[in-house]
């Protein structure tokens, strides 16, 4: 029997732990990593080479459609599963295009899961079925995705300045200097045409790139734009 080797991702403990005892269940799968955000995930995608990766969207630091897009950079084999509260084609689409396998709601059965990780690991797409359906009856649709413009690093950039990280701890993290980290602020700025914070966490937020609970209150005194924000 083929072992399907796995990696969990979602910022919940309890959802990855629900997860890991159900997909334990399955004789040919082995879940060899679990990670709580975006970052993590693709850093044990490059060291483990995982099969299939089931992956959250909503999530810190690096949400799960750039974690896919960066996975799939990296690694063009893996096969992801976005596994998400979300069902609209605002956040179905760009999920696919940025190179998911498959697409299921948290509300599915077990088995879809189980189904969704043998189909994808086959080479074949897979969606809830809601979702397969609209997708058949619009076919012919397409998503005008701003998002999908900024390149990589600016689309993790976007991501950390509307959790309310400054300039200097954003290039700390990512080990580059302030100056560039203003560089791609600018830049973001420019490709979306939206000049302010405010601004970028409203479009984040509508985007599913984070949820509100990811985001300081902007109206809180303790939060305070990095100069020239």
């Amino acid at each position: 029997m083929h072992v399907i080797t796995l990696l969990l991702v979602d910022d919940h403990n309890i959802v990855r732990e629900g997860l890991h005892a159900l997909l334990c269940l399955q004789p040919n799968f082995k879940i060899i990593g679990e990670a709580a955000t975006g970052r993590d995930a693709v850093k044990l995608t490059k060291k483990l080479s995982p099969n299939v990766i089931i992956m959250d969207l909503a999530m810190p630091r690096l949400n799960g459609m750039e974690a896919t897009r960066q996975i799939i950079h990296v690694a063009p084999a893996a096969r992801i599963v976005i596994l998400s509260a979300y069902d609209d084609d605002e956040h179905v689409e760009p999920a696919m295009a940025a190179g998911a396998a498959a697409y299921l709601l948290k509300t599915a059965a077990a088995n879809d899961l189980a189904d969704a990780i043998q189909q994808v690991h086959s080479g074949n797409a897979y969606f809830s079925p809601a979702i397969a359906e609209r997708r058949r009856e619009s076919q012919d649709d397409s998503l005008s995705d701003e998002h999908a413009t900024l390149s990589l690093r600016e689309a993790e950039i976007l991501q950390l300045i509307v959790e309310g990280f400054s300039n200097k701890e954003i290039a700390s993290q990512l080990r580059i200097s302030n100056k560039t980290t203003e560089n791609y602020r600018q830049s973001i700025m420019a490709k979306l045409n939206i000049h302010s914070v405010v601004g970028l966490v409203h479009y984040a937020v509508r985007h599913g790139i984070i949820e509100m609970r990811s985001v300081k209150d902007i109206s809180d005194p303790s939060f305070r734009p990095a100069c020239g924000e």
